[in-house]
Parts: structure tokens; sequence; C-alpha cells
């Protein structure tokens, strides 16, 4: 299974699909094919996996399937992979993570129907890690939503007299693109479309375009101009002027965005952060101390260290001068009762000061709707 689960990691991170591998084992446990999903419209893993064997005249029946994610059960681009392994004469089949997508899932009821041995749960917690926004996004109908900060020492996103360039140092920067160059979509509210004039592209390190260019998505009502670098090379333009952030998350789960990077401003960081809509955070730490300017973030209505938002670190990364820590969420931190929806927080506007008495159970009812 770990090597089925490093044969996965090899397929793309973006993209509707989600990033599976398979090992086929002969009756002594020795592998003799494999293979691994490279995106939606190639063979899925299992297919890639028999395809190597046929290559070589391998006899596939009372193998084993290796697999990280349960075979599929349903017609798409391709065949059932479940089909196919029957068909095959593989006569054990070992599953990291069951299907959750209910038109894909029922691969393993197929199998053992079959008369297939299968079992389930086979290093699980590293198959939820791979899958991490793939799962989160089948499973609620909303993307999971990495928030990047670049800030200086003191949170800071600006200096006094608005200049941003740069805080961080060129090898954050370009670690910084690499993610982008990894997710479905990256999103900011219209105020920064209008104001920084970003390109929001996925540029390598001599200054090139990497081959997945990701959806550019502007949030709020203001109008991206025409001649907005937004509308120059790159990924496809999304403008969605609604300001209802369930609304707008759901609407990109539609699209089959999977993962969607935030990249700012202010305001729409702190709207999500309200909305309990943030999933990751990537903050770009830089050994610089302005003392004034913008924050990255704005009022959440916190006025007690209880009802801080927390989150959990999962790594921390030198990067040249700058740090970069990854956080994750590590659980609804609001402590009171009569918060007003986060959901209906605008996009593209400050977020109001919200009474001491934030609510856990509002926020809690937010993240089960998104």
């Amino acid at each position: 299974m770990r090597r089925a689960l490093s044969l996965a990691a090899h397929g793309p991170a973006y993209g509707p699909n989600p990033r599976v591998g398979c090992v086929l084992l002969d009756s002594d446990g020795r592998t003799v094919a494999e293979g691994f999903h490279r995106g939606a419209g190639t063979p899925h893993a299992e297919a890639a996996a028999l395809a190597d064997a046929r290559s070589r005249d391998i006899d596939l029946r009372g193998t084993t399937a290796v697999v990280t994610l349960e075979p599929c059960a349903h017609h798409g681009r391709t065949g059932p992979c479940a089909d196919a392994l029957i068909e095959a004469g593989i006569a054990v089949v070992h599953v990291a993570v069951p299907d959750p997508n209910p038109l894909a899932t029922g691969g393993a009821d197929r199998l053992q129907a079959a008369g297939i041995e299968v079992t389930t749960g086979l290093l699980a917690d590293e198959g939820e890690d791979l899958l991490r926004p793939w799962l989160h996004a089948i499973r609620t109908g909303r993307p999971y939503v990495t928030l990047k900060l670049a800030t200086s020492l003191d949170g800071r996103v600006a200096a006094a007299d608005g200049t941003s360039r740069w805080i961080t140092g060129p090898q954050a920067r370009a670690h910084a693109h690499t993610i982008r160059a990894q997710v479905d979509a990256i999103a900011v509210g219209s105020g920064t479309a209008l104001i920084d004039d970003p390109s929001l592209t996925a540029r390598t390190a001599d200054g090139g375009l990497f081959e997945h260019q990701p959806l550019r998505v502007v949030l709020g009502r203001r109008t991206v101009p025409d001649d907005a670098r937004l509308r120059g090379p790159g990924g496809p333009l999304l403008h969605l002027p609604e300001r209802d952030l369930d609304v707008v998350l759901r609407e990109l789960g539609e699209r089959e965005v999977r993962h969607v990077l935030v990249e700012g401003g202010p305001t729409l960081a702190t709207a999500l952060l309200a909305a309990d809509a943030v999933d990751e955070l990537h903050a770009y730490i830089a050994p610089v101390l302005l003392g004034a300017g913008a924050t990255a973030v704005g009022d959440l209505g916190v006025t007690t260290i209880g009802e801080a938002a927390r989150f959990a670190t999962q790594d921390v990364t030198r990067l040249g001068d700058d740090v970069l820590l990854i956080a994750r969420r590590a659980g609804l931190a609001r402590a009171s009762t009569d918060q007003p929806d986060a959901g209906r927080t605008g996009v593209d506007r400050p977020v109001p000061q919200q009474p001491s008495s934030s609510s856990t159970s509002t926020n809690q009812s937010h993240q089960k709707e998104i």
C-alpha cells in the first residue's frame, strides 16, 4: 500500500479526479504490475496497472490488487475499474479509502458479489492525507479552501503608504507559484483585483507559465476592467458577483473545483475566517517589521483569547530568510451563542465588528451548510 500511495502522488494534485495508485501482486507477494491515474480522461490506476501487466503477458488470475481508493463502479470516460479487476481474475483487493463519491461508489460490493475478497482501511490515515482536498470537496460539496497570507513579523501586508512589493523574498514567492500550479482555482476579492491588478498565474522560476494554469476567480460586485491583467495569458477568468460565501463555495464545487487557493486581500481573508470556511493556512512570514499599514486579517469579533480561531500546525519550512507555516483547521473555537450567520458576510466590503458574545453554535451551523 505504501508503494501504491507513492505512485498515486505522481498524479496531478489538481483536477476533478482523485490521485490513485495501484499495485498488483502475485501469490508470493511480489509486484507484477503497477499504475497510477495521470489525470482526467486518462486510464484509472487499476486500468493502468492491468495494462502494464498485459504489456508483459502476465496472467493475473489469482493475483492481489492493492489500491489507494475503492475501485469505481460507474461508467465515465473510462469503464468501471471493479469490472476490469473482475474480468482480469483478481482474487483479493486491498483498499485504503472507500470512495465517498455517490457517482462512483459501490465497487467493493461489486467485487465481493463476484467472489473477490475485499478489505478496506489499510493505511487509511495516509490515504486520507493524500486525498484530503478531493475527499473534502466530495464529502461537503464545496472546495477545500487554502488561505495564503504573506506578512511581516507584525502581521502587516503593506506599509503605511500602501506599498507591499516585496515583503517576502524570492524563494517564498517561487514556492507560492508551485502551490498555484497544484490547485484548481485562485480567488481574490474584487477590491484586490482593482487595486493590485494581479495576473494570478502560476509561473516557473524563469518567468514562464506552468503547463497547468488554475481558474482565476474574482469575488465581489465590482467589475474586472477590460484591460486587467486577469484577462491576459493564464487560466480562465470567472467573476462571481455573489456576496454570500456559502453560495460562492457551492458554485465552485458545482464547477468541480476541488481546491481553491485564496490570495486576498484582507477583506476576503477576514470574511472566510469569520465564516469558519478556511481549511488550511499558508502563512509566509518575513523577518520584517513595519509597525503600521494594512493587516492581513481584519476584525473577527474576537474579544477574548478563548474565542480565537485556532489552527493546528502541520509543517514549518524555511524559504531563504522567510518562513512558511502550514496549519490546518483545528476545530471551531468560538464560544458563545448569538453571532449572526457568517455565511452572509460580504466578500467585497469590510467585515463589521461583532458583539463580544461570538457564537460557536452559529459557526457550526454554517460549517454544516458549506
